[in-house]
């Protein structure tokens, strides 16, 4: 028998106005299976169906039915939150629809609205303290519990944190004992922007949840790490460490390291002093423990590494400096900044002492620049930091009479800053005092800044005084420093107090360079600090002056560093979009980096129409802004953006372009599609005389930044950890300002982090041992030197010949060849068949010779592995050392027998950076009794007495060897020609 299909729902309507109750149920539950076909015509008798919902002489039963009708007819008109009161109201009938198919999608949208009210109301209940009635509670558990049966645990973990039910979170984490749940549950509320207030809550929640790590169970330390060093608060930090003491001391001594990684200098330093001395076998650790969170044993370790392998190609350098005209201010400053990234922190100063003309060449703004590149070349080697640098410091008390000596001196204090970015110590207290000393306004711009960059995030207020009086000098030069120095001082304080000091002198002011200063070092202050700095924000944003919205839009950007909000990200575009200003406008772009960089992937997508405006500088933003979040990934979406960009019309446009290719590009393989064509792009745009200024100097600083220090740095904003890398977020800002002063350029080397494996012993020495990269070694391989240019020979000229002595010739040769014909030539023939017979012979052999790649390689302690090749990382499991943590949350399977034999996917090139590992690692020695070889570090070079003459092998300075002292004030121009006097009473000779 054929169901008749229904052609209208009048027929049931009509019932629900008969008497009977029967009748009107019956009505109610066919009309249920009519609504998704008729809900128009349904819809007409709401008011009907919505009076039997509340008529109580009916049965419940049939209530809840009238109930759930209504809210179908509500969610086929899109009244979402009305479908919703009712499916509420709906009771025992809304939850038996819940099993039906047909109902699905109805089903879905329901609940999903269920929990956004649920959320919402939970978020009004935390402030105001309202109820949540008990019928939404029921759903939302029943939701909770489906989650938990079905085994997701991460959709459940998900709602419970929107809803802040950490409830949830602990009965799964009962239910289950999976650690990687709570890491999860962090990540969400670190990664996605939740309030600072309700973040430290749920990470104080969860770090009591965290098993104590060991020697067994040791996956989830970088988590762990982060987790403290978010909540920077040092007491449950010492609480920990001394629980690990003495029973698991390498793995206290692994998760100190890691927090150095990321932890800020005022967290660090006080889990130091907290720490308690310890008796008989405890004392020795904690006092270890002592010194490595103090930062220096970090610095030296990687110091040491980057000396070691050291593999900077001279003669890209020497390209640039044959090409590069050096009297122009712009291409000796592009040089000096190229060669100080090639050398970052592999103290070789071999292209400085093989160039001294070059150098000596140097003036004024750009003296400054070439004395400040030591600071760079020579990052964090503070035991000889003074000794370097000690020719050029200003002598106290004593005013220099050398011309220029003032440059030299600015510099050097500024690079003095840049050596001890990693822990000021004396030094803070010695660019105090230079900068109250001196009255030069050159010296105090460098003293300032070094001083700003050495006490980053001290919160120092005696370095803030100092720096706030040299402000009040209003000094522009010095002035701008100042402001810079104040904000980094007091680096994530939001100290209201300050910020409205800083801002009442910037509306005052009538220098730009200040007012550009004061705006920068306001960002400073809010950096992280997320809601905190609202206020100051929507203040600055609001300003008429265009140099105060710039300093805002920075604020924006570092308050919520990292973060991805989107309400921070939105208010961007419009700014990017609207402002008046292109400065502004310019920033605004830039600023998306800062806050995407912890998902690269999407800054692509966000400006590839931003990439495209009619307005340069919009362009140009892009460019960086695609630079500094996909720095060191090589991603191709990224890269695909900027090749057309480097052929724009506006020459600032393609030096960002040339910026951005190198950042993201550092450390890629030489099989990476467009590695190979951008370096010969850098090498052709630096050549070519034509070629606008701006776009060299662009293409020098990218060829620097992609062999960046020694071609053994990465550049990453984010710490292994996954934590915020303070320092690196601090030196991107300040060198995106290399658009007004090109001196802040080399802030870059403090985003550059040491791509290592660096494996110590229970005694913190280096012991040698081997692991396995389980890739082809050309994957990961250095770059090939280049080659030397040919030389061009010139070709010679054809001599004009006589038709008579053609003639001659002709019968003289026609003569030879008849005179040759006549001698025996067996003898040529054999010798060219010999001749045949042995090129084949060479031939063979060498094909026969070549052999097939292995697919794996061991490489040493003190090696180094690129971020992506932390992935085919192993340590032998008969190997007599093994890593207390994993080297790397993911590895990457080698498909087949050929290890990696090709690239990583488009994912693992953007998420293998980020999942932690590499770095310092502490090992344990699976056999303590076997006598063990290690590696001798380089001692620190004596004040003095060191040899004397020659070069220096590179990647190892000699700082005893003052051969680098040149007298930067020397002027290699010509003197002038006596006076003569010109006479007209001599005739004119003419040599013609």
């Amino acid at each position: 028998m054929v169901v008749r299909a229904h052609s209208s729902a009048a027929g049931a309507l009509a019932l629900l106005s008969e008497p009977d109750i029967v009748f009107k149920q019956h009505a109610l539950k066919a009309l249920n299976q009519l609504v998704p076909q008729f809900w128009a015509e349904i819809s007409e008798h709401i008011a009907l169906i919505e009076s039997l919902y509340e008529f109580e002489e009916l049965p419940k039963e049939v209530r809840d039915i009238a109930a759930l009708l209504a809210s179908k007819v509500y969610y086929y008109l899109g009244e979402y939150d009305e479908a919703l009161s009712f499916a509420l109201d709906a009771g025992n009938a809304f939850q038996a629809e819940t099993r039906t198919y047909d109902a699905k999608e109805y089903v879905e949208t329901v609940v999903s609205k269920a929990i956004d009210r649920y959320i919402h109301l939970c978020s009004n209940e935390a402030s105001s303290g309202s109820k949540i009635e008990a019928r939404l509670q029921f759903i939302i558990e029943t939701i909770f519990q489906r989650c938990i049966d079905e085994g997701e645990y991460k959709q459940a973990i998900g709602i419970a944190l929107e809803s802040r039910r950490l409830d949830i979170i602990s009965q799964i984490y009962n239910l289950t004992g999976d650690v990687s749940l709570l890491s999860y549950a962090m990540e969400i509320v670190l990664d996605t922007g939740f309030s600072l207030s309700y973040r430290d809550q749920v990470l104080n929640f969860l770090s009591p949840l965290f098993p104590l790590p060991s020697q067994a169970n040791s996956t989830h330390m970088l988590a762990l790490a982060r987790l403290h060093v978010t909540l920077n608060n040092p007491s449950i930090t010492v609480s920990l460490l001394s629980s690990l003491v003495p029973k698991e001391k390498l793995v206290a001594y692994q998760f100190a390291f890691d927090l150095v990684e990321g932890g800020a200098r005022d967290f660090l330093e006080g889990v130091r002093k907290d720490l308690p001395q310890g008796k008989d076998e405890t004392k020795e650790i904690l006092e270890n423990l002592r010194n490595i969170l103090g930062g220096e044993e970090t610095v030296k370790l990687y110091l040491e590494f980057l000396k070691r392998n050291n593999k900077v190609d001279m003669l890209i350098l020497k390209h640039s400096k044959d090409v590069l005209e050096p009297r122009s201010s712009i291409y000796h400053t592009a040089l000096t900044l190229q060669n100080a990234f090639m050398h970052a922190g592999t103290t070789s100063d071999i292209f400085l002492r093989e160039h001294l003309e070059w150098l000596g060449m140097a003036t004024n703004w750009a003296k400054f620049s070439t004395t400040a590149a030591l600071g760079v070349i020579h990052k964090g080697y503070f035991q000889q930091g003074m000794t370097i640098l000690g020719p050029y410091l200003p002598q106290t008390g004593i005013e220099s009479q050398i011309q220029g000596a003032m440059y030299s001196e600015g510099g050097a204090l500024y690079a003095l800053g840049m050596i001890n970015a990693y822990g000021g110590g004396q030094t803070v207290d010695y660019l105090r005092e230079a900068l109250r000393s001196s009255q030069n306004e050159v010296v105090q711009h460098g003293a300032a800044l070094g001083l700003g960059i050495a006490g980053m995030g001290s919160r120092n207020t005696d370095a803030y005084d100092d720096l706030r009086e040299t402000l009040f000098s209003d000094s522009a030069v010095a002035g701008e420093a100042a402001g810079y120095a104040m904000g980094l001082i007091m680096l994530g304080s939001a100290s209201q107090a300050r910020a409205e000091e800083m801002i009442t002198y910037a509306r005052e002011t009538q220098h730009e360079k200040i007012i550009r200063g004061v705006a920068m070092g306001l960002s400073f202050v809010f950096y992280g600090r997320q809601e905190e700095a609202d206020d100051t924000i929507r203040l600055l944003l609001a300003e008429k002056d265009p140099i105060l919205r710039y300093g805002g839009v920075y604020t924006l950007a570092l308050a919520y560093a990292g973060t991805s909000n989107n309400d921070a990200v939105r208010r961007l575009l419009h700014i990017a979009v609207s402002d008046t200003s292109d400065d502004v406008r310019r920033a605004a772009v830039i600023s998306l980096a800062f806050l995407l960089f912890k998902n690269p992937g999407q800054v692509p997508r966000i400006v590839q129409l931003l990439s495209e405006s009619y307005n340069p500088h919009v362009r140009c933003g892009a460019t960086l802004a695609l630079g500094i979040a996909c720095a060191g990934t090589g991603m191709q979406d990224a890269v695909q953006i900027l090749e057309p960009m480097t052929k724009d019309g506006v020459d600032f446009v393609r030096q960002g372009a040339f910026i951005a290719l190198g950042m993201i590009l550092v450390q890629q393989s030489e099989s990476t599609p467009s590695m190979a064509s951008t370096r010969a792009l850098y090498a052709k745009v630096i050549s070519d005389k034509h070629e606008d200024p701006m776009a060299r100097f662009g293409a020098a600083l990218g060829q620097g930044l992609i062999d960046a220090g020694g071609r053994n740095v990465t550049i990453s904003l984010q710490s292994r950890a996954g934590t915020r890398n303070t320092s690196a977020i601090v030196g991107m800002t300040l060198f995106c300002q290399f658009w007004y002063w090109y001196p802040l350029a080399h802030c870059a080397c403090l985003a550059f982090e040491p791509t290592a494996i660096i494996g110590l012993n229970e005694d913190l020495k280096v012991p040698k041992f081997e692991f396995v990269s389980n890739a082809r070694p050309s994957l990961f391989a250095y770059p090939a030197p280049a080659t030397p240019p040919k030389k061009e020979t010139a070709a010679k000229m054809v001599t004009a010949v006589l038709s008579t002595t053609a003639k001659v010739k002709a019968r003289e040769k026609k003569k030879a060849a008849a005179d040759q014909e006549s001698m025996d030539t067996d003898e040529k023939v054999e010798v060219r068949k010999d001749t045949d017979v042995e090129m084949k012979t060479e031939e063979a052999p060498s094909s026969s010779r070549r052999k097939s790649e292995p697919a794996s390689e061991k490489l040493a302690n003190f090696s180094r592995v690129t971020p992506i090749q932390l992935g085919y990382v192993s340590f032998p499991s008969d190997g007599r050392y093994q890593p207390v943590r994993p080297v790397t949350s993911n590895t990457l399977i080698p498909k087949g027998t050929k290890g990696a034999s090709s690239q990583p996917t488009k994912k693992g090139l953007v998420s293998e950076r980020y999942a932690g590992g590499g770095g310092i690692l502490i090992l344990v020695d699976e056999r303590p009794v076997e006598e063990a070889e290690f590696i001798e570090l380089q001692p620190p070079a004596p004040p003095g007495g060191g040899p004397t003459g020659g070069a220096v092998p590179n990647g190892h300075a000699d700082v005893a060897d003052r051969q680098l002292h040149i007298d930067l004030s020397s002027n290699t121009e010509a003197d002038p020609p006596e006076p003569f006097e010109v006479r007209d009473d001599l005739p004119i000779v003419n040599n013609d």
